[in-house]
């Protein structure tokens, strides 16, 4: 990473889970970039996020989808989280995901950009959604999550970065 981003934490599941969660985040930074790889424990369902730990209807979101012989485009709005991963096919391989919380500490709405690639046993995806966060609070929580049905594997890893200076 460039010398601007810090790392502030990373976890590194040893057992299953729903969600990842990163609180107490210090307003010294610009942005706050998330990296997380992993896999999920079915072969559908979604990444999404938290912030400040909101369940409001607050979130809207924009996707755009590809895996090679086809796109598709997806639009919610009024959601109760935002999405890395907006898609139902997510699959058991490796996965790598994104976000960037832009402004995080700022007294505006938050805009976050999320990507995702995917190889679902010999086929991929990717995706790139962009996320509102209708908020003017500060962040100081992120939370990532997967649907009801499902939970992150062992051996995910999520990196929450501070960047400097954006």
């Amino acid at each position: 990473m460039p010398a601007t981003y810090e790392p502030i934490a990373t976890t590194t599941l040893s057992s299953t889970a729903t969600t990842i969660s990163f609180t107490s985040i210090s307003s010294g930074f610009t942005d706050l970039r998330l990296v997380v790889i992993g896999n999920m424990s079915s072969s559908t369902g979604y990444w999404g996020f938290r912030l400040n730990n909101d369940a409001t209807a607050l979130y809207s979101i924009t996707a755009l989808t590809g895996n090679g012989s086809s796109a598709s485009s997806a639009r919610l709005t009024s959601a109760n989280a935002g999405y890395i991963n907006f898609s139902s096919t997510i699959g058991t391989s490796i996965s790598f995901g994104t976000l960037d919380i832009f402004n995080y500490a700022g007294s505006t709405n938050k805009t976050c950009l999320s990507t995702f690639s995917g190889d679902y046993n010999g086929s991929g995806q990717v995706e790139r959604t962009v996320n509102l966060y209708r908020s003017t609070s500060a962040i100081n929580a992120v939370q990532i999550r997967t649907d009801t049905a499902n939970s992150f594997a062992i051996g995910t890893t999520a990196t929450l970065y501070g960047i400097l200076k954006a």
